[in-house]
């Protein structure tokens, strides 16, 4: 299979800050990669080298087999991008928005005027088609912004943090549009620090720290690496928290990771045994009151913790 995005040690820093140190990467035609990462991880800036809107200090990186330094003009051809925030005039009206970008890519009139409505309605805004931007909410304005990156029909699409500030509601309409754009055979690289949105769109995730992919694999696979399940306790008041760590850390296969204001104790343990039971038994010993016990799969919370030792933000500058 062709690789439609590829990066080769590629290196950025701003300044003493180091944004990119030696980041690998390649992703399928037709696939869609997910690039997460803590706050400051260098997501941005690998999508900033691969839509031309930054030179990598070192390395190369390639889109459709086209170098992104050398053959800038050419990559911008077949890319889409939208970006953290919807880069759309308020003072147009959505088709005004989406004709002007077609024009800008030298379309035609008539192609590009076809082109805007029949993004409109994909994107469910043909209603609002003729109203002015600044009229729209949210999730309107980021479903346009979305149309906008693919008026040109790009082959290779680059969303960055595309569901930031939307509800539950609009993200998981916007979830739907973008399966929609794979199965079309799209392929695409999608920057989150939304890890439900990562497990539900990528084919495969990469995680990258300080700049370098430090995990690479399915959702699955990834939640494999930090192995075992996750046996997760609430106790009924604050005192009780230090006798359950005493008991999960003796029972528990890793560190008890505890949330002091739920009175909330989790800790990675062994899927053999009867790990209920024995927690129970155990907490019932020291006179731990329990509210919930349970035992589940871990989640790709639990792998950015294991790998990077930080919770998945939402990266804000790099």
């Amino acid at each position: 299979m062709s690789l439609a995005i590829e990066a080769e040690g590629l290196v950025k820093h701003y300044g003493s800050v180091v944004a990119l140190e030696g980041l690998d990467m390649s992703v399928p035609e037709g696939t869609v990669m997910g690039l997460l990462g803590p706050n400051g991880a260098g997501k941005t800036t690998s999508v900033r080298i691969f839509t031309t809107l930054l030179k990598p200090d070192k390395g190369l990186a390639r889109v459709n087999g086209i170098d992104v330094a050398t053959h800038a003009a050419e990559v911008r051809s077949v890319i889409g991008l939208s970006g953290q925030y919807a880069a759309v005039d308020e003072n147009l009206t959505g088709y005004e928005n989406l004709d002007m970008v077609g024009r800008l890519y030298h379309l035609g009139k008539n192609t590009s005027r076809k082109r805007s409505r029949e993004l409109l309605d994909q994107f469910d805004l043909d209603e609002a088609a003729d109203r002015q931007v600044k009229t729209y909410s949210g999730g309107m304005r980021r479903r346009l912004d979305l149309a906008a990156a693919l008026v040109a029909r790009p082959s290779v699409i680059f969303l960055d943090e595309p569901t930031t500030g939307l509800d539950p509601r609009s993200r998981i309409a916007l979830w739907d549009v973008i399966a929609d754009l794979v199965a079309q055979g799209a392929t695409l690289l999608l920057t989150t620090h939304f890890l439900d949105e990562a497990d539900r769109l990528a084919d495969k995730i990469a995680v990258i720290d300080h700049g370098r992919v430090i995990a690479l694999g399915t959702a699955d696979e990834l939640k494999s690496q930090v192995g075992g399940e996750r046996l997760e306790v609430t106790v009924a008041s604050p005192d009780q928290i230090a006798p359950a760590a005493s008991v999960l850390t003796a029972i528990g296969m890793g560190a008890v990771t505890i949330d002091e204001h739920t009175r909330h104790l989790t800790v990675p343990v062994s899927s053999e045994g009867e790990t209920l039971v024995e927690t129970l038994r155990a907490l019932d010993l020291q006179a731990v009151k329990v509210l919930d016990l349970t035992l589940r799969r871990p989640t790709l919370d639990d792998v950015f913790m294991t790998l990077t030792g930080h919770a998945a933000e939402e990266e804000t500058n790099q």
